[in-house]
């Protein structure tokens, strides 16, 4: 598995990649989540163009996993990792964790953040198995803030969720 930048060529792929994790959510009975449109190739675009969206690629090249994120409050924040079900359980979506631990020490960043579900398996939990911890609401950076503000106003806070900070 090789991780790298993607390409402006590949963005129906991460797309088609979020739509098959969708499987798991509907698995849990979060059917809303599962049906959830991908983000478009224009806002997808604009994460390759920033240099701020990295896939991991399979055996062939294409890719099976993808993570995208921002700048929030001096850290890179994680707006998005996600692996095709295929390559699911095998360490690809902690390796694009690691590369985005990688950049934002390089960028200076001091850590990175995310915000996720609390009872879903492969959210909250695993991020703490992967170095992050929960956010308690005081600690929350005005970034962070708007970011959840922006999740409830799209119905997410329908499930429990959280603000996770993994030093780098």
């Amino acid at each position: 598995m090789r991780i790298r930048a993607a390409h402006a060529t590949e963005l129906t792929a991460l797309q088609d990649i979020e739509r098959a994790a969708g499987v798991w959510f509907r698995e849990i009975g979060m059917d809303p989540i599962a049906e959830d449109e991908p983000l478009s190739v224009a806002e997808l675009a604009r994460y390759v163009r920033a240099g701020l969206a990295w896939v991991a690629a399979g055996e062939v090249g294409r890719p099976v996993a993808y993570l995208i994120a921002d700048r929030v409050d001096g850290n890179l924040h994680v707006e998005q990792v996600t692996v095709h079900p295929d390559s699911a359980r095998r360490g690809v979506g902690r390796a694009l964790l690691e590369h985005a631990a990688e950049r934002a020490r390089g960028e200076g960043a001091a850590a990175l953040t995310l915000t996720t579900f609390t009872g879903v398996p492969w959210n909250a939990p695993y991020y703490g198995r992967c170095g992050f911890r929960v956010l308690a609401e005081c600690e929350l950076t005005p970034g962070l803030r708007e970011i959840r503000r922006a999740e409830a106003a799209h119905g997410l806070d329908r499930w429990p969720r959280c603000c996770m900070r993994r030093e780098v």
